[in-house]
């Protein structure tokens, strides 16, 4: 985070957000685990929700989304018809955010 770090008496409407607002690999990067963890410095940071929200509806949320949905089915926790359907449903998504944009999309 910058300097612009907001203490946890102000409310999030009144300050301008931290640099770090919104950006998938500073507010939820990928651990030693090989799992995604919240840094310290976010979770004492007002805008918190807002921001891993915001990162979330990103092309890169997906991508994290597909990362729970590959462990769910290594867990067993989904059979591989439900994470194929599942994957599937990603790639529509990606398709539809990548024209909204404009861009080409790339399987």
């Amino acid at each position: 985070m910058n300097s612009k770090t907001p203490n946890d008496s102000t409310s999030p409407g009144s300050v301008d957000k931290p640099d770090c607002f919104g950006r998938l690999d500073i507010v939820f990067p990928k651990g030693h685990d090989g799992l995604r963890h919240s840094p310290p410095m976010c979770m004492a940071c007002v805008f918190k929700t807002e921001c891993l929200r915001a990162a979330m509806q990103q092309p890169a949320g997906l991508e994290v989304e597909s990362e729970r949905i590959d462990r769910a089915y290594e867990s067993r926790m989904i059979g591989f018809f439900q994470r194929w359907s599942r994957k599937k449903q990603l790639q529509k998504q990606k398709k539809q955010k990548n024209a909204d944009r404009g861009s080409p999309c790339i399987p």
